[in-house]
């Protein structure tokens, strides 16, 4: 069934992975396939994850955050929008709203909730919020297709039967705490129809960001972009982009082509990726770059020639590398950005003379190494440390990467920051180029970032006009504006695709 803008697409059954999503016409790179709202969503009680993106705004980043601050009153439950000032729902005094018109969108969707909030005392976790209401709008609406869906929630895999011991006993918790919270007034749904409600949750919800996609802000569950499959190296990518999520194409698709998306990042081995999507998503990954373990080599890649060091040698930097990220991760969570640096430099001495410039255990810390450095203002060699990250990931990584473009406009801030203007415009026109395609020209980072590439293109006009007033006129603008402080390095590892409960 097509309808409500889903024309372009079809669901039918892919061989040996179930339901699946192909083209019925053509789309080029860059192309938004559909664009979907959400069926149900909900805000996050709490900081979650802040993604591994740079708020693009000249001279403007992301303010410092606690990753226990609560998001429910600064963020916008309709339309996702960080804003500095919120109106609150009167009546549970939970809800915000950007403005009396979100209020008013979200009033449908709001108004059992606000209800059960006051009458329970206080707000559910997300996962129990989302599931009531995914429940109430069946109860509105049934459980059949609902306008614009291909497939009806009844339908969306729950992977219940796949769940641990673990996953069991927090299902069983969360059944038990939305039973308490659902109002006994509403219609009332069996045990085995809330629990796969919670299965597809935790399946299938997407993870929702704010509006320059720095911050996961929420969850959603969108029923058409569930049917796409997994792909390590697929055609499409999704973005969140004003209020719905939209699967763009990556490359030319021609029509009965499967459309996919990749579930994880592609930057671990091919036998990381089958075990973590094994583990998160209950499949096992049967692609050609998983199959073939494509750029594997160049991922565990070593210095070649007479200098090619003895399998020992490697294992032993490599067994040290998993210890020195070990330790970063527990010094930055603790805020010891010096010691991170330290921790960074003497890793990578050990890993020079070993490793090859493409080896994901030196791109890690070449990439915490860029992004610390940068935010204690130390930017010329942030920038070193940047340029050979990005070098690799550009061998590694599809070409229209939404990660490689994000790493790749890292890069450019930081060499512009350091006075690098040349290098600096090159890596942010490119990045440009990349986003144009991932994200589009009317999502919020890719304007940002046009304005970025218009002012660098002024400066290297000046700088390449006259090299000695360009830096007399950087050292006095510096003096009168002091540089903006870089955002908080993140210990977090950039999000799935999915939602999954922590």
């Amino acid at each position: 069934m097509t309808k409500g803008g889903m024309e372009s697409v079809e669901v039918f059954t892919a061989e040996g992975k179930g339901r699946g999503l192909k083209a019925q016409k053509e789309f080029l790179p860059g192309d938004v396939i559909f664009a979907e709202p959400a069926y149900a969503a909900v805000v996050f009680d709490r900081v979650r994850k802040r993604l591994t993106a740079w708020k693009m705004a000249v001279n403007e980043w992301p303010e410092i955050t606690s990753e226990a601050m609560a998001l429910t009153h600064v963020i916008c439950h309709t339309c996702f929008k960080r804003q500095e000032r919120l109106h609150r729902c009167g009546q549970c005094k939970f809800a915000y709203y950007c403005d009396r018109t979100c209020q008013r969108a979200a009033w449908l969707n709001h108004k059992n909730e606000c209800s059960a909030i006051k009458r329970h005392g206080k707000a559910p976790s997300e996962n129990i919020r989302l599931a009531a209401r995914i429940l109430w709008k069946i109860e509105r609406e049934g459980s059949g297709l609902s306008e614009g869906c291909l497939v009806s929630i009844d339908e969306l895999q729950n992977h219940v039967d796949s769940f641990g011991e673990e996953e069991k006993k927090d299902l069983r918790t969360d059944v038990e705490s939305f039973l308490e919270f659902w109002p006994p007034h509403c219609q009332q749904f069996g045990m085995q129809f809330i629990s796969h409600i919670f299965g597809v949750i935790s399946c299938n919800g997407f993870t929702l960001s704010d509006q320059r996609g720095l911050q996961a802000v929420g969850v959603g569950i969108f029923p058409n972009l569930c049917q796409a499959n997994h792909d390590c190296w697929p055609n499409c990518t999704v973005v969140f982009n004003n209020g719905k999520i939209e699967l763009r194409a990556l490359s030319k698709i021609s029509p009965g082509d499967e459309l996919t998306v990749s579930y994880v990042d592609f930057l671990n081995l091919s036998e990381e990726r089958q075990k973590q999507l094994k583990k998160q998503y209950y499949f096992d990954c049967n692609c050609e770059h998983c199959k073939k373990q494509v750029k594997d080599d160049l991922m565990l890649a070593v210095k070649g020639g007479e200098s090619k060091p003895s399998a020992d040698t490697v294992k032993e930097v490599i067994q040290f590398s998993k210890d020195t990220l070990e330790k970063i991760n527990k010094a930055r969570m603790e805020g010891l950005y010096h010691e991170v640096v330290k921790l960074c430099r003497d890793c990578l001495k050990k890993q020079e003379p070993v490793l090859g410039d493409t080896n994901i255990y030196l791109l890690r810390i070449l990439s915490i190494a860029s992004e610390v450095l940068s935010y204690l203002q130390m930017f010329e060699e942030a920038a070193d440390y940047a340029k050979r990250m990005v070098d690799g990931y550009l061998k590694i990584y599809h070409p229209n990467n939404a990660q490689l473009g994000m790493a790749v406009m890292r890069a450019g801030v930081t060499h512009w920051h350091a006075g690098l203007i040349e290098a600096g415009h090159g890596l942010i026109c490119k990045a440009y180029a990349i986003l144009l395609i991932t994200h589009g020209p009317s999502h919020p980072i890719t304007k940002d970032l046009e304005a970025m590439r218009v002012q660098t293109e002024m400066e290297l006009r000046l700088f390449q006009q006259n090299e000695f007033m360009y830096y007399k006129m950087r050292e006095a603008a510096l003096k009168n504006q002091k540089i903006q402080v870089m955002p908080e390095p993140s210990n977090e590892n950039a999000p799935g695709l999915f939602h999954k409960k922590e």
